[in-house]
């Protein structure tokens, strides 16, 4: 059973690709399951993850190591002794829901409706430029731009170069991927000063000028004391990675679904009202954020197994959301499901991620340009898509389409 499972399945990079069978042993075979000899748990039912999230005493979210692959293939943790930034996602209460309500009111529907024509007109440019091309790398020229420019008006940033943000967002969740060396971790921890930097002197600017926008927010969280300004800024490093990377996740992840099935698309070009549930059933089947990782205090157990403290658990967002057990047929995507946002892609409870409505917004947005202005959208032969090499995230590295 459990003892049966190589350590090394969980970072092979053929499994980083097509996690699902493994999702399906661990969660019928070690639902609670040590990677051996690493101190690393993996948590892959709806109910054990459920549980876990709701047990905050138990399973901190204060980030206090990095993982990466070591040289057996197996995850090694680089601990962040101190340093570890208790922030917003890595957070525990009480100061989790300070930071929360500091940043959510500018994220609201008010905010987001506010948005819409400025995502809608982005969407329009990007998909009209790639209709006069007709084969066009989809993350390249749509699914990397729309996330990343909304997320930085969203923010307030000014005078960086989107390409800059962007390399800076993919570069931030790379660093929790745990599938870099040990050598690549320490190098990119490196490069991330020149956006630490950045983003300090973008607060500093609000500070003297307060903006309606996300830097106003935390430059009044730093006057009202709510938090620091190095807090501040890992805040903001947070929301640019997090707002960029899960918008373009499932993005691409959306659009590989129409382009495989030409039916769905006919159906979804005559019923754009279902496009909202078929947003939902893509983050349900593709989470953009497969697992997010906890910490572990005090010695404790979990479905059974005991965890010593100090371990470190990662609750398998991917794998609870094709559990048999909470969804039938988990693996089929389903418009008819009769409460379409019950999965976990989003989180679980009091770190629900804040920037959901954005994602859904903009993806509602793209999706349905992408579908208006065209008849049909396939795979292009001259590359077939693939995979960013992360154990976090499910991000197209590279999506070619043909457009018609």
């Amino acid at each position: 059973m459990a003892d049966d499972i190589p350590g090394r399945l969980l970072l092979d990079r053929a499994v980083i690709s097509d996690p699902y069978p493994l999702y399906r042993r661990l969660r019928a075979e070690a639902p609670v399951w040590e990677v051996p000899g690493t101190g690393v748990f993996t948590v892959s039912t709806f109910d054990l993850v459920a549980e876990a999230s709701s047990r905050v005493e138990d399973f901190s979210s204060n980030m206090l190591e990095l993982l990466y692959r070591d040289d057996q293939g197996l995850p090694g943790k680089m601990s962040l002794g101190d340093s570890g930034p208790q922030v917003l996602a890595t957070a525990d209460a009480p100061f989790h829901a300070l930071h929360r309500s500091t940043v959510f009111p500018e994220l609201v529907a008010k905010r987001m409706r506010a948005l819409e024509p400025d995502v809608t007109g982005i969407a329009d440019d990007c998909v009209a430029r790639a209709l006069d091309r007709g084969t066009v790398e989809f993350m390249e020229e749509i699914g990397n731009v729309v996330p990343i420019t909304m997320i930085s008006r969203l923010i307030g940033f000014q005078d960086w170069d989107l390409g800059q943000l962007l390399t800076a967002a993919f570069d931030s969740t790379a660093m929790v991927g745990a599938t870099l060396s040990l050598e690549e971790l320490n190098e990119l921890l490196a490069r991330s000063a020149e956006v630490w930097e950045y983003i300090d002197q973008q607060i500093a600017t609000a500070l003297a000028t307060p903006s309606d926008d996300l830097l106003g927010a935390a430059a009044r969280g730093i006057q009202d004391e709510v938090f620091d300004a190095f807090e501040a800024t890992v805040m903001l490093q947070t929301l640019l990675s997090a707002g960029g990377e899960s918008t373009t996740s499932l993005l691409g992840n959306s659009v590989r679904m129409l382009a495989e099935d030409r039916e769905l698309q006919r159906h979804l070009r005559e019923e754009p009202n279902e496009i909202p549930n078929f947003i939902e059933e893509a983050l349900r089947l593709e989470a953009p954020f497969r697992f997010h990782m906890r910490s572990v205090p005090e010695d404790t157990s979990l479905g059974g197994v005991d965890i010593p403290a100090g371990a470190t658990v990662l609750l398998l967002w991917g794998s609870a959301n094709r559990d048999p057990a909470e969804f039938d047929r988990p693996d089929a995507l389903d418009l008819g499901r009769r409460v379409t946002r019950h999965h976990l892609a989003f989180g679980r409870g009091a770190h629900h991620c804040v920037g959901a409505p954005l994602a859904r917004m903009e993806a509602r947005i793209v999706l349905s340009v992408l579908l208006e202005r065209t008849t049909q959208i396939t795979l292009a032969t001259e590359g077939a898509p693939d995979w960013v090499d992360s154990l976090m995230v499910r991000r197209h590295r590279r999506l070619p389409l043909r457009l018609a």
